[in-house]
């Protein structure tokens, strides 16, 4: 899609809120805007309505239940309500270790260091092959009785692996452990009818999924949620575990967004958005420039995510000469003004300089034919500019 003369190709950063989405949240800004909570008159009884068939929509898009189904502000907000919940509230006990991918998001890092240094919990990092799959052997010859929660991502957010979460599953809950997944990127790229099964707590975010920013959820087993302690006190809304009054516009349309990528159009679009995405890899190859693929390659990937490396480049370099014309990303929005290389990338065994060459490009599903023939000229125009300009990297 263009955005005025910009082609963009960073969906896995945000998506644009689709028309039918917006049309659905728009009378709950003005006509229907009572409080969800106020219970003691209709406009309050219209909007609690809304915000239940929300929860019901998000619900089936995993193959859960409504009252499984707590809105917050956003995934970042609902992995720290996961990690730091279930760590909090048990705090005493004997399950005192805690176990993510090396290659998760930073709020999920981020949490966990939380939970080592001021709770005193022993985090530990489960490697990943060169593709981002989590090693198995690894998770399996890590799991004791003294595991307390499992941190794996679904669908990665830079290279695309999709990790097979019935698997991971499986060794999680032999023993006795919790599945926590970061299920961000997830709707775009999959169908999730089974992950309420195979997870004990997931979490969203609507605006990776055609819906609006500023909310998100968080599913949370009902036999779980008297183990979470809450992040946020107050009127004891949503079961006690997010308290506040909650965004019934916000809510409306990422219910509204869930029900479109569960449904089979959206299955059709996946197929047609992977047929963009390897022509867009495929007319980069053909290329003069060397290029290499990060990820995973005829295995479980995001259908619109292409990692690409330009080998001898500087990704930024690049991405700078191509504005305004293309929008692209050198890995997770929420760590852009981080200047190191990708931790992603760093531990799928990149080295600085290849991880610092590339780019991460995000296919949509409004993404043309059209779109991938003018990205993948404007990119070699740019990289004949940088070649004319750059000096030779040293030996």
């Amino acid at each position: 899609m263009k955005i005025r003369n910009t082609i963009y190709l960073d969906h896995q950063a945000t998506t644009p809120v689709d028309s039918r989405v917006l049309a659905e949240m728009t009378p709950y800004f003005s006509e229907s805007f009572g409080n969800p909570h106020s219970s003691d008159h209709v406009l309050g009884w219209e909007t609690s309505r809304a915000v239940d068939e929300a929860a019901a929509r998000v619900a089936r898009l995993i193959g859960a239940d409504a009252d499984e189904i707590i809105f917050t502000s956003g995934a970042t907000e609902s992995n720290n309500l996961a990690l730091l919940g279930l760590g909090r509230r048990a705090t005493g006990g004997k399950r005192r270790r805690i176990l993510m991918g090396t290659i998760e998001h930073k709020c999920v890092l981020a949490a966990g260091r939380v939970l080592e240094e001021q709770h005193g919990y022993a985090v530990e990092k489960i490697p990943v092959d060169h593709e981002g799959f989590i090693n198995l052997s690894a998770l399996e010859e890590a799991m004791r009785d003294d595991v307390l929660a499992v941190s794996i991502m679904a669908v990665n957010n830079e290279i695309g692996t999709i990790q097979n979460i019935e698997e991971i599953s499986g060794i999680v809950r032999r023993h006795g452990a919790i599945f926590h997944c970061d299920a961000a990127q997830s709707p775009i790229a999959v169908a999730m009818t089974s992950f309420g099964e195979h997870t004990d707590i997931l979490c969203l975010s609507s605006h990776k999924m055609y819906g609006p920013k500023g909310v998100g959820a968080i599913y949370i087993s009902r036999d779980l949620q008297d183990q979470i302690e809450p992040l946020i006190y107050g009127g004891g809304q949503q079961n006690g575990l997010r308290s506040g009054t909650l965004p019934t516009p916000l809510c409306v349309g990422m219910g509204a967004a869930a029900l479109m990528c569960a449904s089979e159009a959206s299955e059709e679009k996946r197929i047609l958005l992977r047929k963009h995405r390897d022509e867009f890899i495929g007319k980069l190859d053909n290329l003069s420039w060397p290029i290499a693929v990060n990820g995973p390659v005829g295995h479980p990937r995001h259908p619109g995510n292409a990692n690409i490396q330009f080998i001898g480049h500087s990704a930024h370099d690049i991405l700078g000469t191509l504005q305004p014309r293309l929008a692209a990303s050198t890995g997770s929005a929420c760590t852009s003004g981080i200047p190191e290389p990708s931790h992603v990338l760093r531990a799928i065994g990149l080295e600085v300089d290849e991880a610092e060459s590339s780019i991460r490009f995000s296919l949509g599903f409004d993404t043309t034919d059209r779109d991938v023939e003018e990205a993948v000229s404007l990119i070699d125009s740019a990289l004949t500019k940088l070649s004319k300009t750059e000096l030779p990297r040293s030996a």
